[in-house]
This record gives C-alpha cells, structure tokens and sequence, in this order.
C-alpha cells in the first residue's frame, strides 16, 4: 500500500512538470500572441490598476489642495502683515501732517522752505564748447523764469538758471560749478551735517561737498539735498549720493564725493523751480515792538 502511495506522488509531480513545462513551450510560440495564462494575468493586473487608479488619483490631488491651500494661507498672512505695516505708516503720516497745519497755523506761516513751483521745459540747445556746462532750454523771462532758480530733472537736480531771455534761458550745468557757483545742502535725515557743493571733479565726474558742520558724521551713501539755506534753492531738491570720504589738504574738514542723481550728460526734459516765498506782512504790534 505505501508503495502505491509513493508511485501515485510520483505520478503526480512528474505530471505537474509536464504540464508546467507545456504552457511554457505555449507562451513562447513563435507567432507572438499571448498565452492564455498570460492573458489572464495582464487582464488581473489591469483590473486591478483601473480599480486602484482612481482612489489613488484622489488621493494625489487632495494631497496637492492641501498644499495649495498652506501655500495660499502663508502667502495671506504676508499680506495682511504689510497691510497693518501699510496703515501704520497711513496713520502716522496724517498724524504727522495734521501736527505739521497745527504748528504752522500757530505760527501763522503760509510757506516753508520747500514750498516752490516748477515749470516744464524742453532742452533745445547744447554747445559742444560748453556741453558739460551748460545748457539751453525753450523757456524765458516771459514764462516766469528768472536768474538763479533751479533746474532739475525727474532724477535729481542738474544746475541753475544764469541767464534768462524773453524765451529762452541759458542753465548752469553742476558740472560746471565753481567757486562762483555753489549750492547750500544738508545731508537728508540727519540736518546736523551740512555744508556746500562747491565744484565738480571732473576725472571721476561726481560733486564736491564741503562739510561745514562741527561734528563730522558723514557716511557712504547718505543722500545729499538742497537745504533751502542758502536763499536760493528751496529745501529738498535732490542732488546726489555721498560715494566717498576725504578730508582737505590742512585736514580741518571733510570732503565728501558726491554721485550726482541725474544723468549730467543726458538732459532732454526739465524742470525749473520757482521758489514763491511770500514775505509775512508786519502787522501794527509787530511794528510798535
């Protein structure tokens, strides 16, 4: 009886390899086509994607929202930062300008140093003698210009008026100040440090600031500005960058280079300033005081 057995297992295995090794030989015809079992297990193994494909799509692109979402609320909470950075700024700037009526109410003053005016005008002559000195422009004494107002362009200041015809005046370019021609200026937030532009350096094509003030602060890159001081220029108008330091040949003072704000060399539209300071009437007390 075992021995049967053991006939009847053997006789199964080597059935099993035979039929095994047969479906090989089959999916490995030389036609091409695919087998049954083959096809059988492509098509499992499809189901199976289509049947997944979807949920995990799902998944992928609410993964996606979610990230969206995190990015969108970050981004959100940036803005509404600089919003409330934005009105607090706003606020302080009406505070400042309502502080600035009332002071100027109890002072009984219509006009600053920075009040002015401008003129638009056009560039219509350059002479190649004088191209780094001066200029002329297409407005004169009949359009209100006069002698020794400034001239700037969108970027900065470039020179003033010496000259003015009935239609045409004739612009002292910064370039060529000299002793003759200076401009009164401050360095802009820090009133403590001013002084004069009192020529121009030629090589390196910048300014020349002449600190005047007692305590020298002067710094690489401050902004340089018209004081208003000088009864000329009104207050604010800007001249150029401080690039570097040096002090005088005795050492007493310090002399700043200036990077003139506008373009020197390249001046087509203007504008010239027009300082319209009103003169504050005495009144009766004043003149019995």
């Amino acid at each position: 009886m075992p021995s049967f057995l053991r006939k009847r297992k053997l006789i199964v295995f080597l059935l099993s390899i035979i039929i095994i090794v047969s479906l090989i030989g089959y999916s490995l015809r030389s036609d091409g086509s695919s087998s049954v079992p083959a096809q059988f297990a492509h098509d499992t193994v499809g189901l199976f994607q289509s049947v997944l494909h979807k949920p995990i799509g799902a998944i992928a692109d609410f993964s996606g929202s979610i990230s969206d979402i995190r990015e969108v609320y970050e981004q959100n909470q940036v803005l509404k930062q600089e919003l409330q950075d934005y009105k607090s700024l706003a606020y302080e700037v009406n505070e400042l300008e309502k502080e600035n009526e009332e002071l100027r109410a109890m002072a009984d003053v219509d006009t600053t140093l920075s009040d002015y005016e401008t003129l638009n005008a056009t560039v219509i002559a350059r002479s190649s003698e004088r191209w780094f000195q001066q200029v002329t422009i297409n407005k004169g004494s009949q359009h209100g210009v006069q002698e020794n107002m400034a001239v700037q362009t969108a970027k900065g200041m470039v020179g003033k008026v010496i000259n003015a015809s009935q239609l045409t005046s004739t612009v002292q370019l910064l370039s060529g100040f000299g002793a003759e021609h200076q401009v009164s200026a401050i360095v802009d937030q820090n009133e403590n440090i001013f002084g004069m532009i009192e020529g121009y350096d030629s090589e390196n094509d910048q300014l020349i600031f002449r600190d005047l003030s007692d305590d020298s602060e002067l710094e690489e890159g401050q902004t340089v500005v018209t004081s208003g001081l000088g009864g000329v220029f009104p207050r604010g108008i800007l001249i150029g960058e401080i690039s570097s330091i040096e002090l005088d040949q005795y050492g007493l003072t310090s002399i700043a280079h200036v990077e003139p704000a506008a373009d020197l060399n390249d001046i087509n539209q203007v504008k010239v300033v027009d300082r319209e300071l009103q003169n504050v009437e005495p009144t009766e007390e004043d003149e019995e005081s």
